[in-house]
């Protein structure tokens, strides 16, 4: 890597989309793989009972989900600003970009895009990752992004986040977005329990453990949200200022979060007020009718009352036979 008049080269690189990545794809195709194989048994299911298993897995495959792939995406809060800015550092030349900034759990995507795509015999059309992962260092990312040449408005994006930066962005975010990752995985591992319960089944503690989840879940998004009540450095290019807000991950988990909520309430409030309902949802009215099947009629045999026994000893009989 050598200079050129003061300037950084140019190289292409592998560049990460700020919504979906790989480990995305890959959790999607896993679900989708698990929601077919149930799709092709469907069938064999006769009568409502079908229409209700379709509600109870989609709807537990939904959540699993969202709870892990969330873990992944990078739009957990979004900003963009378009700007006139410097390309290149030591050079004059200005061109009209958007800037946007994509913060997700695992680090930040700071995206660059011409308007139009091709100035200064230039194709503008970057974006960008610097991890802040516990296996990750940011300001290594930081560094090689110097190395390769990175435009300036990326690298000014993108050095608010160090950890040298006076801004404190980066401990700010990086902290949040390690609680609310944490808290993520244990409302995983809360709703595997739901389904467990729900199998056994034991119906009210597997509504209990949807509550479980969605508390979870929301923990998440106020660790995240904890970001907002500090102060912020101003990213500005010139007079425009990059403006962040919570990005669709962020209200996406909120919403199923709610939904568990919502699923766990209905689920503990029918087996108080109407459990025939939740077991005709949950198709165990077979299993009702063995539960609570009572004999009606008792055959005595009258090679033992020919015998001459006692009252006493006719009911201790019955009984073991019973």
């Amino acid at each position: 890597m050598t200079l050129f008049d003061g300037v950084y080269p140019f190289y292409p690189q592998q560049r990460k989309v700020f919504v979906f990545d790989v480990s995305t794809i890959i959790v999607i195709v896993v679900f989708l793989t698990f929601a077919c194989s149930f799709l092709l048994i469907i069938p064999g299911i006769r009568g409502r009972a079908r229409i209700y298993w379709t509600l109870r897995v989609l709807l537990s495959l939904v959540v699993g989900v969202v709870i892990v792939v969330v873990q992944f995406t990078g739009d957990w809060e979004t900003g963009w600003v378009k700007a006139n800015t410097s390309y290149k550092s030591f050079s004059r030349a200005l061109v009209n970009v958007d800037v946007g900034l994509h913060v997700g759990l695992a680090g930040v995507n700071v995206t660059l895009m011409g308007n139009p795509v091709n100035q200064v015999n230039e194709t503008i059309d970057y974006n960008e990752h610097f991890a802040w992962s516990f296996n990750a260092d940011y300001d290594q990312s930081y560094s090689e992004g110097l190395e390769r040449g990175l435009p300036s408005p990326i690298l000014y994006v993108a050095e608010k986040f160090t950890t040298q930066s006076p801004c404190s962005m980066h401990r700010q975010y990086r902290i949040s977005s390690h609680y609310a990752s944490a808290t993520l995985w244990v409302a995983f591992c809360t709703w595997l329990i739901s389904n467990i319960l729900f199998s056994m089944p034991v119906l009210v503690y597997g509504g209990y453990m949807l509550l479980v989840t969605g508390a979870f879940m929301i923990f998440s998004l106020l660790s995240f949200s904890t970001v907002k009540n500090s102060l912020m450095c101003p990213i500005q290019f010139g007079t425009a200022v990059l403006r962040t807000g919570y990005g669709g991950s962020f209200w996406l988990m909120l919403v199923i979060g709610l939904l568990c909520f919502v699923a766990g309430i209905t689920v503990v409030a029918l087996h108080y007020f109407n459990l025939d309902l939740l077991k005709t949802f949950f198709d165990l009215h077979e299993d009702k009718a063995e539960e609570y099947q009572e004999m009606t009629e008792v055959y005595v045999n009258p090679h033992f009352v020919n015998k001459g026994l006692s009252p006493s000893q006719l009911s201790k009989l019955n009984s073991k036979a019973i």
